[in-house]
């Protein structure tokens, strides 16, 4: 007798009522609470109006504020834990940013340590009762892993082996496990995880909580959504061409993209995988920057490299954090030695819209009134490594991404069809003169880098400023240019991406007349048509700062100096070493 197979369509549908369903009665929110939320503009503050005082004062806090409180005894985990699974649970019924929800497993885990702390007076580990929040690569034993694939659908190990489904654990996991943390839910990423915006057939598109016109990014989409509606102060994604970072400077928080092998990606799910040429990165998105050094410093200190042969035995260097902190105030003015920071105004390819600009400028301003150096960078040519990177992304002529497809009949989004067309894989010879040109280009990036320490000064860059994207958080469908983030991957350098402002629109206006912009090429005039102040309105502003390869301390330190800079030139009120960042911003210098 033959088995009916339920469509993909059916299947999705499904899916989306049983993440639905987890939620208590008491969290769920009646239609018409979800009416006025689709009709706001800006969303970032509707989860807080369901939370009593102490859950809302809990999840407007920051990571390390709430692991100190944990600590102090002046919080317990279960109710940390509860009040982000509330916050959690109104976001996603309002900004659709969950995959999977595991909130009963988050409280039992919460009252263990709370029986730990009672039991021995002390902490579980640096991450005690601290809830983390999982970008759907990352498996979770007895938790699906979809990965936006339909035909993943009750397993988290796609077309491996069905035995073991559920019975997997990340590497990363176990670690967050293992030094306190609470996991409570998986957020949501776009299908091939290879797309700048966050979209599947399985919940639809994620679209981002400051201005509901625009995309909370990609791929790590769901994980910057649920922090921008206070669901989440810390979240693991992943990067290949920019996907913590982009969904950072898209909802204002800040982000963390280490170099490949810094951290542990062992059993974690991803697109291509035995693509290793340009590997995906681990990294952690934030409310605040503290939260970043704190989870690299916990995750560091359970010695990865141990269990997986791929992470480079490096642990984190608080000799070099502590030497460039040391080289600014607290307020982010320079001390003895100035940081000297590259800027890259533009690519030469894609020029930046208006509100990126002066976020550059900003940036630019604010260091130089705290005392420190700013030079423009000019390195080489950057549409060289775009070209070469997303080769090695697309080399497999769309196979991996195909077989996934076919476990269900789904077909792919319209936004990837062109992309993502199938098609015969790269011959080796190929492959290697990729390789070739891409290794040629990291040396020639490297010997501009190192020149400029034959300036007057003699003092060679110690980190470079640059767009994330030519533009804030994009209109759907018209995400033309990722070379920002691109390059960086092709160098596997270290980056952070921390918030600036949001676009005005009586301020970010299109230039005319004799200050009309000239569009270098056709994807140039696509994207600069594609600005419109009254629709941009509101959405972040962020940059990213960036290091060589395994410099991230150096990097989180600089962020931290940048971001103190610029909150006492009050362009961003409450982004400064850790603050909160769900407050106003205040005018702009």
């Amino acid at each position: 007798m033959r088995v009916h197979k339920p469509s993909w369509q059916t299947r999705a549908a499904e899916k989306r009522a049983s993440v639905l369903a987890r939620i208590p009665e008491g969290w769920k929110l009646t239609p018409e609470d979800l009416a006025k939320a689709k009709s706001q503009r800006d969303i970032t503050g509707f989860v807080q109006q369901y939370l009593g005082a102490a859950d809302a004062s809990i999840v407007a806090s920051n990571a390390s504020d709430i692991i100190s409180r944990l600590k102090d005894g002046e919080f317990s985990a279960l109710q940390v834990a509860a009040a982000f699974c509330k916050a959690a649970a109104i976001a996603h019924q309002i900004g659709n940013c969950l995959h999977e929800i595991f909130f009963d497993q988050a409280l039992e885990r919460a009252k263990a340590l709370d029986s730990h702390f009672k039991e021995t007076g002390t902490t579980y580990g640096p991450l005690h009762g601290l809830p983390i929040s999982l970008k759907d690569q990352f498996h979770v034993k007895g938790v699906d892993t979809t990965m936006g694939y339909v035909g993943w659908i009750g397993s988290n190990l796609g077309i491996k082996d069905p035995s073991q489904a559920h019975k997997v654990e990340s590497q990363i996991t176990t670690e967050l496990l293992a030094l306190g943390a609470v996991l409570y839910c998986k957020t949501s990423l776009p299908q091939t995880l290879l797309f700048g915006e966050t979209k599947n057939n399985i919940i639809g598109q994620t679209l981002n909580p400051h201005n509901q016109n625009l995309s909370c990014g990609g791929s790590s989409g769901g994980e910057g959504a649920l922090q921008a509606l206070g669901g989440s102060v810390l979240g693991v994604g992943t990067d290949i061409g920019g996907s913590v970072r982009i969904p950072a400077a898209f909802n204002g928080i800040f982000s963390l993209k280490p170099t490949p092998e810094r951290l542990s990606y062992r059993d974690v799910a991803n697109t291509n995988p035995g693509q290793n040429t340009y590997r995906s990165t681990v990294g952690f998105l934030s409310t605040s920057v503290t939260g970043l050094e704190l989870a690299l410093r916990a995750t560091l200190s359970t010695e990865p490299w141990l269990r997986d042969p791929a992470v480079v035995p490096i642990p984190f260097r608080e000799k070099v954090f502590d030497e460039y902190r040391s080289r600014a105030k607290m307020d982010g003015s320079a001390s003895s030695k100035p940081l000297k920071l590259g800027i890259l105004w533009t690519d030469r390819s894609v020029g930046p819209h208006p509100p990126i600009s002066r976020g550059l400028r900003l940036v630019m301003n604010a260091l130089t009134a705290a005392g420190h150096k700013v030079v423009d960078w000019d390195p080489p040519l950057q549409a060289t490594a775009k070209r070469v990177h997303l080769a090695f992304l697309k080399a497999d002529g769309g196979h991996d991404i195909h077989s996934n497809l076919d476990l269900s009949g789904e077909p792919l989004i319209p936004d990837l069809e062109a992309t993502f067309k199938l098609k015969p894989p790269f011959d080796l010879l190929k492959y290697q003169g990729l390789t070739l040109e891409g290794l040629e280009y990291e040396a020639a990036y490297c010997d501009y880098w190192n020149s400029t320490a034959s300036q007057d000064d003699n003092q060679i860059v110690d980190a470079v400023i640059m767009p994330v994207a030519p533009h804030a958080a994009v209109i759907p469908g018209k995400y033309y240019h990722t070379a920002y983030t691109e390059v960086i991957n092709l160098m596997n350098y270290s980056a952070a991406v921390i918030p600036v402002t949001k676009v005005d629109k009586s301020i970010d206006v299109v230039p005319e007349g004799d200050d009309a912009y000239e569009p270098l090429n056709d994807v140039d005039k696509r994207n600069w048509e594609a600005y419109d102040p009254e629709i941009y309105d509101g959405a972040p502003v962020g940059v990213q700062l960036v290091a060589r390869k395994f410099e991230e301390e150096k990097i989180l330190a600089i962020a931290e100096i940048v971001t103190a800079a610029l909150t006492q030139m009050g362009t961003y009120s409450g982004a400064i070493l850790g603050a909160n960042l769900r407050s106003t911003p205040g005018p702009d210098a």
